[in-house]
């Protein structure tokens, strides 16, 4: 198991930039697939990007796509979320997760390590 805390989010206006970490640790870094998602207010949890443990595999939920961008450290044992052109829409409390496996996974249940989340407001 991986423990993991995010970082970074606080309130920004509609059209500013965001980047939030998520760092790791008690596990191998690099075995672990590593995912964001999001809840927006009285909304369920949805998928926003994934990463493989090398970094070469990454996939973008749709309203995402062009504005954000995951990277991993694996010597920093952290992974990041970089957040452009934010919208209204954007606004939710952020998770990293963590999955020991090769396969990238867009959906909740295929984490099993969970961070406390950051808060993300956007302001029109």
């Amino acid at each position: 198991q991986v423990q993991l805390v995010e970082s970074g989010g606080g309130l920004v206006q509609a059209g500013g930039s965001l980047r939030l970490s998520c760092a790791a640790s008690g596990g191998t870094f690099s075995s672990y697939s590593m995912g964001w998602f999001r809840q927006p207010p009285g909304k369920e949890r949805e998928f926003v990007a994934a990463i493989s443990r090398s970094g070469g595999r990454i996939r973008y939920a749709d309203s995402v796509k062009g504005r954000f961008t995951i990277s991993r450290d694996n010597a920093k044992n952290t992974v990041y979320l970089e957040m452009n052109m934010l919208k209204s829409e954007d606004t939710a409390v952020y998770y990293c997760a963590a999955r020991f496996h090769i396969l990238l996974a867009v959906t909740t249940q295929a984490y099993p390590d969970w961070g406390q989340g950051t808060q993300v407001t956007v302001s029109s």
